[in-house]
């Protein structure tokens, strides 16, 4: 059973951390916003559904964490500098100038906010 005033003060650090409204949350991961209001108020529990659409749109929300607390939040892995930078003037990519000249990791980033990396 999930801990609702643990799980609330979890879903206001996701919200602190990705600096959002409880309306623009709710509008991210699909759901009424009246929903967002009645989780932080304690008014109802949240739904499997719920748990899965953060969990789905937000890559460093851990499901374990989300639901008991833990584990750690965000769930980064690594950091790696980025190698390649999208020029949005003219939509090309710029190298950016490293003292290295092998290839460590490539990370392809989406539009959906969602993230492929591959290793040579």
């Amino acid at each position: 059973m999930v801990n609702t005033e643990k799980f609330i003060e979890r879903l206001k650090n996701i919200l602190d951390y990705y600096e959002l409204t409880a309306a623009s949350f709710a509008d991210k991961i699909d759901i009424q916003r009246s929903s967002i209001s009645h989780l932080l108020s304690g008014r109802n529990k949240p739904s499997l559904d719920f748990v899965m659409k953060v969990v789905k749109n937000f890559e460093e929300v851990d499901l374990y964490w989300l639901l008991n607390g833990k584990g750690k939040f965000p769930n980064v892995t690594e950091s790696i500098p980025p190698t390649l930078f999208q020029n949005k003037a003219n939509d090309k990519a710029v190298e950016n100038t490293t003292d290295s000249t092998e290839i460590e990791k490539i990370v392809v980033f989406y539009k959906n906010g969602t993230f492929k990396s591959y290793l040579p």
